[in-house]
């Protein structure tokens, strides 16, 4: 039995996902006409087409980075964003009751959870590896939509109470700046010369002091996407739609304003993008100066899951080619909180 690399597949690799996709496919007595792979990065996700023409987008996990309980837990909280009126992907079940199968492979160590969601023929609303371009127009709608759509989904949180047994990673202090970060422990990353390592442990300890004292209150800490750029946001016949709630758990709403604004710090339309995106959020609701005075603190730690993230991906082609690119930025962001902290 093998474990499949969830960062670079082999045709052996994505070969055993299809059959895998096949499989579930049956579970859910659909009979497909036609499947293609859509992305295979964290999970493996397909365009299933049925018999019957209806479509579907099939998700294979990635192994072990949620639980089942988990798992459950994210589409708890997508039903309820839909009942409030916020447009997210429609999951279907099976068996009546049943959001996700698990499905085994005799070459996979262990089985792979995989649902299927109602297929969205929506465009993306833009993509941060083509940059923001020189229309400011547009740049100013796509991070308007994005501030307005985070401020609704923020709103909805700090009232939202999660029923018993919900389970769900936090991007807290102890999931972003703790012993055993929730994407990995960053400064123990190979690639880091010794004056970089230190210079990103001081910022460390200075981001977790502060960090520290930031109110966990539901005005300001609830459940996030955590990921949402301007690829997981669809247009569908005027509508907005968010996707991909993966990454999705209890943090910062400001984490999340740093998350969709990280990318694109060094565009020289940066101002334009992040002018939009606070101005619609805030006329959704409040976002008070002291917490957007502390932006740069976000935007650090935000930084440092990013090098987490290659650090546990050490190997592989996609975090070599990253490595080099997110340890700059993240210097960068450390230059920025400690001109920020004066």
């Amino acid at each position: 039995m093998q474990s499949v690399d969830h960062t670079v597949a082999t045709e052996d690799d994505l070969s055993i996902f299809e059959e895998v996709a096949l499989k579930a496919a049956a579970v859910w007595g659909l009979r497909p006409k036609s499947l293609s792979l859509i992305k295979h990065r964290e999970n493996a996700v397909y365009k299933l087409l049925t018999e019957d023409d209806q479509t579907f987008a099939l998700r294979i996990h990635r192994e072990g980075y949620h639980s089942d309980e988990a798992l459950k837990s994210e589409f708890v909280w997508m039903q309820a964003l839909g009942e409030a009126g916020i447009n997210v992907p429609e999951f279907l079940r099976y068996d009546g009751a049943e959001i996700f199968a698990s499905v085994s492979h005799e070459k996979l160590a262990s089985p792979r959870q995989v649902d299927l969601l109602h297929w969205i023929d929506g465009d993306q609303l833009g993509s941060v590896e083509e940059g923001l371009g020189e229309n400011t127009e547009q740049i100013s709608h796509i991070y308007s939509v994005i501030g307005e759509t985070m401020a609704h989904l923020h709103a909805h949180s700090s009232a939202w109470l999660p029923p018993p047994n919900f389970v769900r990673h936090s991007w807290d202090l102890a999931g972003l700046l703790g012993e055993a970060p929730f994407w990995g422990r960053f400064w123990e990353l190979q690639s880091l010369s010794p004056a970089q390592r230190d210079r990103i442990i001081s910022a460390r300890d200075s981001a977790m002091a502060e960090l520290s004292i930031v109110s966990k209150a539901s005005s300001q800490f609830g459940m996030i996407h955590a990921d949402l750029v301007p690829e997981n946001i669809l247009l569908e016949d005027g509508q907005i739609r968010i996707i991909d709630f993966d990454d999705a758990g209890f943090g910062w709403y400001l984490f999340d304003i740093a998350t969709a604004l990280y990318f694109i710090q060094d565009d020289p339309n940066f101002d334009y993008a992040k002018s939009a995106l606070i101005g619609a959020y805030q006329e959704v609701r409040p976002l008070p100066q002291e917490d957007l005075d502390r932006l740069p603190l976000f935007m650090l730690v935000r930084s440092f899951t990013y090098l987490g993230w290659v650090h546990t991906r050490t190997g592989s082609q996609e975090a070599e080619e990253l490595t080099p690119v997110l340890i700059e930025m993240c210097l960068a962001a450390v230059s920025r909180y400690e001109s920020y902290l004066g």
